[in-house]
């Protein structure tokens, strides 16, 4: 089972002194320790006006910091929000193509609809039809990364002109494409989908095996038309973590920061009323905290003996990917990082045992399946050159436009020296005749 970590970047109040440059910046300094002890992936979120639950607004610019840092752990977008209001599709390409160029291919592309009002509202999203948004903006998105040039899209939530997106990602057709679920039937949809499923529930390994198992047989049957240019079949899942060697030394560092994740994402998504700049969730949070009780992710809070038999139980019904929340409420930064040196000496070798077999194995018996389902995928034919419009330079339409008003031809399209200075260019005369306009 491959390991990751997961980053909300929750920051309780107050937020005096710097507090959310500290956080930043350990949470750079733990996914580079973790980058040198092995661990797989590290995800960040996106999310926006969500106050103490995640300053996780610009996830792109952590991980490009991650990528300059690391040399061998992948960078997970966990996820990036897809309604335009909040990413245009080409800018999500143009982002993922050169945090994959920085950090040589190592990105995963994390994707997702929304979740709360306060944020979705913020960007005036439309509630009721945000599953098709999601649809048409990833398929757009990938499109966008695989293919030169960009066709052009008009469709119901944006509409794009012809146009050849770069950078290119390094990985191709583009980085593997996962979607976050968090019920039964998202789980179902990202396997109809062929994307991977990003868990973001917490479920004992029995409920995971059920969920695997449905999204597997998805997977494998007809139903499956792929939204990208390839099928990432993968199924993760998310717990909380701490390991310390005295189980209750580990309970007393971890389960307040893990309860406090769960406390936050029920106040911004379910139960809550927010005043934006005024709520503490932190002192609400303070004052419930002893009732609310232990979620199945808290099982990875603990010795590194029943860490690893909690964790085995993932792994033997078939979980690809368990991420780790650690940073989340009040966790000491000292803790995290002592907990991660603990869980690569003690739990990890065992969860690691045979991993590359398991995945060449899986992969070997996915391979029929997978062809089937890129069979079945929707393709847009390839443009022929000659078909490919050209678009006018800016002096070539105010030309017109002055002659249509009377201006004498000839004119260049040139700064005004006046102000800071002509542009080097070209002359005019290199240039062959405008085509007319289609």
């Amino acid at each position: 089972m491959k390991l990751g970590l997961f980053y909300e970047h929750q920051c309780p109040q107050p937020w005096e002194g710097g507090a959310e440059r500290k956080l930043l910046h350990e949470s750079l300094a733990q996914v580079e320790l973790a980058d040198r002890l092995g661990f797989d992936c590290a995800w960040a979120t996106e999310h926006h006006f969500l106050e103490e639950c995640s300053h996780s607004s610009a996830p792109e610019v952590f991980l490009a910091a991650c990528s300059q840092r690391t040399k061998r752990i992948r960078l997970g977008h966990a996820v990036c929000l897809a309604p335009p209001q909040y990413n245009h599709p080409a800018r999500v390409a143009e982002r993922l193509a050169t945090l994959d160029l920085l950090s040589d291919g190592r990105v995963e592309w994390g994707t997702g609809e929304s979740g709360t009002l306060i944020e979705m509202q913020g960007f005036a999203i439309d509630v009721e039809n945000k599953s098709a948004v999601w649809r048409e903006c990833v398929e757009q998105t990938a499109d966008m990364m695989a293919l030169r040039p960009y066709p052009g899209f008009a469709g119901r939530f944006f509409s794009m002109p012809m146009r050849n997106v770069v950078p290119k990602p390094l990985q191709s057709p583009h980085p593997p494409l996962w979607m976050a679920c968090s019920r039964r039937d998202s789980i179902l949809r990202a396997a109809r989908h062929g994307v991977g499923a990003l868990v973001f529930g917490f479920v004992e390994p029995h409920q995971a095996k059920t969920w695997r198992d449905e999204y597997y047989a998805i997977i494998k049957s007809e139903a499956c038309v792929p939204i990208g240019h390839a099928v990432n079949a993968n199924f993760a899942t998310l717990n909380g973590m701490m390991v310390h060697r005295d189980r209750d030394e580990a309970r007393r560092r971890g389960v307040d920061g893990f309860k406090f994740f769960g406390y936050c994402i029920a106040h911004y998504a379910i139960y809550g009323a927010h005043r934006p700049g005024v709520t503490n969730l932190w002192e609400r949070f303070l004052a419930v905290k002893d009732r609310i009780p232990d979620s199945p992710g808290s099982g990875s809070i603990g010795s590194p003996e029943a860490v690893r038999a909690h964790l085995e139980a993932y792994a033997a019904v078939g979980v690809d990917q368990m991420l780790f929340m650690q940073q989340g409420g009040r966790i000491e930064h000292a803790h995290i990082c002592e907990s991660l040196e603990l869980f690569a000496r003690e739990v990890m070798p065992a969860l690691r045992e045979r991993e590359e077999e398991r995945a060449r194995r899986k992969a070997e018996a996915l391979a029929p399946y997978v062809a089937a389902a890129m069979a079945r995928k929707p393709r847009r034919p390839p443009l022929d050159p000659a078909d490919v419009p050209e678009i006018e330079a800016a002096g070539l339409v105010l030309e017109r436009r002055a002659a249509k008003e009377g201006a004498p031809a000839g004119g260049h399209y040139v700064a005004d020296p006046t102000r800071g200075g002509a542009i080097p260019m070209a002359p005019r005369e290199i240039f062959p005749p405008a085509a007319k306009p289609r």
